[in-house]
């Protein structure tokens, strides 16, 4: 494989002061779906192919991981697939266009179980703040944890937020999803004991 190749092809060089153009860089107006913490890669290689006329934008700040990925894609394959080496925050909006994503996937982020470690968590309030900005009305945020208190820690967050309401019954569920897929890091931790907890949040109105 030529990953010098692919990473010209999937990898975007992002400038934080100057927005994505989508329909230039998919060369289409389809909707655009956001993986953050893509990981190694097995969830966005094979939901591209299954939904072959939705463009995904992965993000994953580890350039191990950004190299694993791109050995998994081909441009005939997945070419509705591009990559970023970056971190969301509070200035998303500079780099990606207000309400212009449909879709947010969270596998699995780190669940910092530690009590003295729980601010390092990912999903906080200013992060949604910022996911909520870049996030269409009606668009979809979707969460997957094993770990049981950072399921509790989210549910509790997404219940101070106006603009957001919950899929599931009391914010949950276990029951494993339609088209769900499985990766290696879910696998290995079903296997130790742990079911995962699925989370969906819809956003229903702008701040």
């Amino acid at each position: 494989m030529d990953l010098s190749k692919n990473r010209k092809f999937f990898e975007l060089a992002i400038n934080q002061e100057k927005q994505l153009d989508f329909e230039r860089i998919f060369h289409n107006n389809n909707e655009i779906h956001l993986e953050i913490g893509s990981g190694r890669g097995e969830f966005i290689e094979r939901i591209s192919t299954m939904y072959s006329i939705i463009n995904f934008l992965g993000i994953d700040l580890k350039e191990k991981r950004i190299k694993t990925i791109l050995r998994k894609l081909d441009t005939k394959n997945h070419s509705n697939v591009r990559l970023a080496k970056i971190y969301i925050d509070e200035n998303v909006t500079k780099w990606i266009p207000e309400s212009s994503i449909e879709k947010i996937y969270l596998m699995f982020p780190d669940p910092w179980p530690k009590k003295k470690h729980n601010r390092r968590r990912l999903i906080n309030a200013n992060f949604l703040n910022a996911l909520n900005k870049i996030l269409k009305v009606n668009g979809l945020i979707e969460i997957t944890t094993d770990h049981q208190n950072y399921a509790e820690w989210i549910i509790d967050i997404f219940k101070e937020r106006e603009n957001f309401k919950a899929v599931f019954q009391n914010g949950f569920t276990h029951k494993i999803q339609p088209n769900h897929i499985e990766t290696h890091f879910e696998i290995k931790k079903r296997e130790e004991g742990f079911a995962p907890i699925f989370m969906n949040y819809l956003k229903v109105r702008e701040l």
